[in-house]
C-alpha cells in the first residue's frame, strides 16, 4: 500500500510538470525541492511553485532497442532530453513518432500517459511523456 500513497502524493509534480523556483536567486527546479542548492538557508521555508512549459524541443535523444519487459511491446522507441521553453531540461519518452522521425529542435509538447500497470489489482501508473508539436 505504501507504493500506491506515495504515487498520490507525487501527482501534482508528475500530472502538472510541477517545479519550485527560488525566490533569493530566481533559479527554477524540476522536479520541485524543498530547498535551493544554491542559497541553502536562505530558501528554506521559501521556495515558491513553478509551473514549467510544457512545450519544449528535443535537445537530444536515443532510440531504445533493449528495454525492461514493461516496455516490450513498445520497443524501439524514443527517449529524450527535452529543453522546455522556460529554459528547464527534462527527461522523457517520446511517443506518436517513428524513432527514426525524432530530431534535435524537433518541438514537442507533454502530453499525460499511462506508464506502467502493476499489482494483482492493477494498479495504474501515469506520467508525462512528450509528443510532437509540428
Amino acid at each position: 500500500m505504501s507504493s500506491v500513497a506515495k504515487e498520490w502524493r507525487e501527482i501534482p509534480g508528475r500530472y502538472n510538470l510541477e517545479g519550485s523556483k527560488c525566490p533569493c536567486c530566481g533559479k527554477v527546479y524540476f522536479p520541485k525541492r524543498n530547498m535551493c542548492p544554491v542559497c541553502r538557508r536562505e530558501s528554506i521555508g521559501k521556495m515558491e511553485p513553478y509551473s514549467i512549459s510544457r512545450k519544449g524541443e528535443v535537445y537530444t535523444f536515443s532510440i531504445i532497442h533493449d528495454a525492461p519487459d514493461f516496455t516490450t511491446k513498445l520497443k524501439p522507441y524514443a527517449v529524450a532530453m527535452v529543453k522546455t521553453t522556460d529554459g528547464i531540461m527534462i527527461s522523457a519518452q517520446l511517443v506518436d513518432v517513428d524513432p527514426a522521425d525524432v530530431r534535435i529542435g524537433m518541438p514537442v509538447r507533454a502530453v499525460l500517459r499511462k506508464i506502467k500497470t502493476d499489482g494483482p489489482d492493477g494498479v495504474i501508473h501515469y506520467g508525462y511523456k512528450f509528443v510532437p508539436d509540428e
